[in-house]
C-alpha cells in the first residue's frame, strides 16, 4: 500500500517557494505513471502544473481532486526547531513547510487513489490536479490547468480540494463554500499648502479620514444562511509627510473586504466608488479608488457530494463534520465554475507558521478517509 507519510516527507523536501516547481510535481508524476495514470503537464507562463488521469476520459463518472505544492517562504529559518525542508517526523509529527498546508493532503490524496485503482478499478475516471501557484497570484495555476482540461476534453463530475479545513479536531470542518475578497485602494488628492492656513490648502488627509471612518463603520450584512456577514477591514493610512507645518497634496489609504453571496466584486466596487465620490462632491477633494477582486464568493449547496464528504470522515473519525464558508480564499473558487467542489483535509493550527506540521496519525487517517469517498463514490 502507498505510505502517505513517506510521499508527505519526500514532498516537503522539494523547496517548492512559490513560484519554484522545486521537484515537487516530479515526485508526483513518478507515483502516479508507475500507477498508470496519464499524467500530462499543463504548465502556463513560469508556473509549473500537472494533470494525472487514470481511466477513459469519455466516461461520465469522474472524481477529481485539486491540490497545490507550492508553499509560502519559510522565513526567518533560524527560528525553526528543524529543517523547514527536512520532513523530519519526531514525537508523532512531520515537520517542515508545507507539512499543513499542504503537501500532507496532497499526498494522502495520491496514496489514496494509487491504492484505490490498483485494488478495486474502478466504472469510471479519476482525475487529480496540481497547481505551483495557489500561494502566488493564482493567475496561472489551477485557472491555467481547468483551461487545458476545456481545450483537451477532459472533465471532472465532482471535485474535493484538500486544503486542511479541520479548526481544531480532525474531522470537525468541511468547506462547501468561500467568502469572496476584494482589496482596495483609496488615493485622495487635494492642494498642498501652509498649516497654519489651511483655508488656503485642500486637505487629503481630512477628506480621506472621513471617508475611511464611513466606510468602517457601515454595516454591509447581517449575513445570510450559508455565510457569516461581511467584513471590512481598513489595512492602511498612509499621508508619507514629516512635515508638521505643511498640508499635504496627496493621502492613501487601503482595505480589504470578505463578503458573503449576498454581493460580487462589482457591486462591492460601485458602493465604494459611490461612498468616494459623496465624500468628494463634500469636500472638493479628489478621490480614485482602485480595486482587485481576488474571488467571488460561492457555495456548493448541501446536497450528495457534501453527504458523501460527511458519511467518509464519520466513518474514519467518528466526527461529523460541520458546514462552513469560513476563512481565506482557496482554488476551489476556480473549480466550482468547472464542478461542485467541497474542500476537505488535516488541522490547519500550524499552517504558515514557523515549525509548520501536522500529526502522522492525521496524514494516514485522511488517506482512509479519502479511500472511502472514492469507494463509496463508484459504489
Amino acid at each position: 500500500m502507498t505510505d502517505p507519510v513517506s510521499l508527505t516527507a519526500e514532498l516537503i523536501r522539494c523547496p517548492s517557494v512559490t513560484p519554484l516547481e522545486g521537484g515537487a510535481l516530479g515526485v508526483l508524476e513518478r507515483v502516479l505513471a508507475e500507477a498508470g495514470f496519464d499524467c500530462r503537464r499543463g504548465d502556463r507562463g513560469a508556473v509549473k502544473n500537472l494533470f494525472a488521469r487514470w481511466g477513459d476520459k469519455a466516461h461520465p463518472r469522474t472524481f477529481g481532486f485539486n491540490g497545490h505544492t507550492d508553499v509560502v517562504p519559510v522565513g526567518d529559518a533560524a527560528a525553526w526547531t528543524r529543517d523547514p525542508f527536512g520532513g523530519e517526523i519526531a514525537a508523532g509529527e512531520i515537520w517542515g513547510r508545507g507539512a499543513a498546508d499542504m503537501k500532507s493532503g496532497v499526498a494522502a490524496f495520491v496514496a489514496a487513489a494509487v491504492d484505490f485503482v490498483r485494488t478495486t478499478p474502478p466504472e469510471g475516471a479519476v482525475i487529480l490536479t496540481f497547481t505551483g501557484d495557489e500561494e502566488g497570484e493564482a493567475t496561472d495555476g489551477t485557472v491555467a490547468l481547468l483551461d487545458w482540461m476545456a481545450a483537451e476534453g477532459e472533465r471532472m463530475d465532482v471535485c474535493i480540494v484538500g486544503e486542511p479545513t479541520c479548526p481544531e479536531v480532525m474531522g470537525d470542518t468541511m468547506k462547501i463554500g468561500r467568502r469572496g475578497s476584494l482589496s482596495a485602494w483609496l488615493t485622495a488628492s487635494g492642494v498642498q499648502g501652509h498649516s497654519a492656513y489651511p483655508h488656503r490648502a485642500k486637505n487629503p488627509v481630512h477628506a480621506l479620514a472621513a471617508l475611511v471612518h464611513r466606510l468602517a463603520e457601515a454595516t454591509l450584512d447581517e449575513g445570510t444562511k450559508h455565510f457569516d456577514a461581511s467584513t471590512l477591514a481598513v489595512v492602511s493610512f498612509d499621508v508619507g509627510n514629516t512635515a508638521t507645518n505643511v498640508i499635504p497634496a496627496e493621502a492613501r489609504a487601503a482595505l480589504n473586504i470578505r463578503f458573503n453571496d449576498r454581493h460580487t466584486g462589482a457591486s462591492l466596487t460601485d458602493w465604494l466608488r459611490a461612498e468616494a465620490g459623496a465624500v468628494a462632491a463634500a469636500t472638493g477633494v479628489g478621490i480614485e479608488v482602485a480595486v482587485k477582486v481576488s474571488g467571488e464568493a460561492f457555495l456548493t449547496p448541501p446536497g450528495p457530494l457534501s453527504d458523501l464528504v460527511a458519511r467518509a470522515v464519520e466513518a474514519e473519525t467518528g466526527v461529523r463534520p460541520a458546514l462552513s464558508t469560513s476563512g481565506g480564499t482557496s482554488d476551489a473558487r476556480f473549480v466550482r465554475a468547472h464542478c461542485p467542489v467541497v474542500e476537505f483535509g488535516l488541522v490547519g493550527t500550524t499552517m504558515h507558521k514557523v515549525d509548520e506540521r501536522v500529526k502522522v496519525d492525521h496524514i494516514r487517517q485522511l488517506k482512509a478517509i479519502y479511500g472511502r469517498m472514492l469507494a463509496d463514490y463508484f459504489g
